[in-house]
């Protein structure tokens, strides 16, 4: 993890320098989305960029740079022009989990320096109608009672969905037998089909499928109840202590690009995400803006990063 502390406090320290860069940026930019379009994170990142086009007053591109688990959306912001008109919209897995997961990558960690974190999302645990279950307690009871008859679904092998559902096989002591998909979308077609019993999925499309009475929302890994699933509780209130399980996002840069750019970068981002219309949006995917230094950024990737590592090494969890 020292890529984020080679370059926080210089990030840091720039941001009393951001006047320095007036003319940033000189053309528009592109906004590398490591998602497929049409999603709630890709609805995240559209609205970002829509914001930035306005503090900038230069067109703010989306590009979506899909698969691979993020990784390839790295390599190609790895390929850029490290100037600032090329930035990273990343899941937080890209650099906590892969790294890990991974045995070799395609591109190097060391090469980006965070700019700020940008949302969280929590996991809601789904189960299929019919399973006969109602909390959480009843879904370790039953696991425990017939081992290896429940099933999980995921988005893959190594995805956050996975790995959620691999902490609470870990923290309840409990044999759910994962089952991986290509992507979440069918994951949840396997739910609803009862192919799989229950699967984790971020609340930027679980409210919609649990609000609408397809599937059964049994908790939400947040520290807190969402206002978009006031009924759902978390796994904390549920008798799972200390279960929490996310997907966040934020922004990126290459290292070398300038100090006061990366800087001014971070102000104008915090700018946006502060307004009212942009938060209102999210919160009704239950997305919680958060913002800040990079160093904020940083250290809750050296967190995930150190919480997955343990679980990954000792669940023997493989990518696809």
């Amino acid at each position: 993890m020292r890529f984020f502390y080679a370059t926080i406090a210089t990030l840091i320290c720039a941001g009393a320098h951001a006047q320095t860069a007036p003319n940033y940026p000189t053309r528009p930019m592109r906004m590398v989305a490591g998602m497929a379009a049409g999603g709630g994170a890709d609805l995240n990142a559209r609205r970002l960029a829509e914001k930035l086009s306005k503090i900038f007053r230069q067109n703010v591109i989306v590009e979506n740079v899909a698969g691979a688990a993020g990784n390839a959306a790295a390599v190609t912001v790895a390929g850029g022009n490290p100037d600032g008109h090329t930035i990273f919209f990343s899941s937080h897995p890209v650099f906590a989990v892969n790294p890990v997961l991974y045995d070799k990558l395609p591109f190097n960690p060391d090469d980006f320096a965070p700019v700020v974190l940008v949302s969280q999302a929590s996991h809601v645990l789904m189960a299929n109608l019919s399973l006969p279950v109602a909390s959480i307690s009843d879904l370790i009871a039953l696991a425990k009672a017939k081992p290896r008859t429940i099933n999980f679904g995921s988005g893959g092998s190594g995805t956050s969905l996975h790995l959620a559902g691999e902490l609470l096989n870990y923290t309840a002591k409990i044999e759910m037998v994962h089952i991986p998909y290509r992507g979440a979308a069918p994951a949840v077609i396997a739910l609803m089909g009862n192919e799989i019993q229950v699967l984790f999925d971020n609340s930027m499309t679980a409210v919609g499928h649990v609000r609408g009475g397809r599937v059964k929302g049994l908790a939400i890994g947040s520290r807190s109840r969402l206002a978009a699933l006031p009924d759902v509780p978390t796994f904390i209130e549920s008798g799972a202590p200390g279960f929490e399980a996310g997907i966040s996002h934020g922004v990126l840069v290459l290292k070398t690009v300038p100090r006061p750019v990366a800087a001014a970068l971070n102000r104008a981002i915090n700018t946006a995400i502060s307004d009212p219309d942009y938060k209102a949006a999210m919160a009704e995917l239950g997305v919680t803006l958060i913002g800040g230094t990079p160093e904020r950024f940083a250290d809750f990737i050296v967190t995930e990063r150190k919480k997955y590592s343990e679980l990954i090494k000792k669940q023997g969890i493989k990518a696809n």
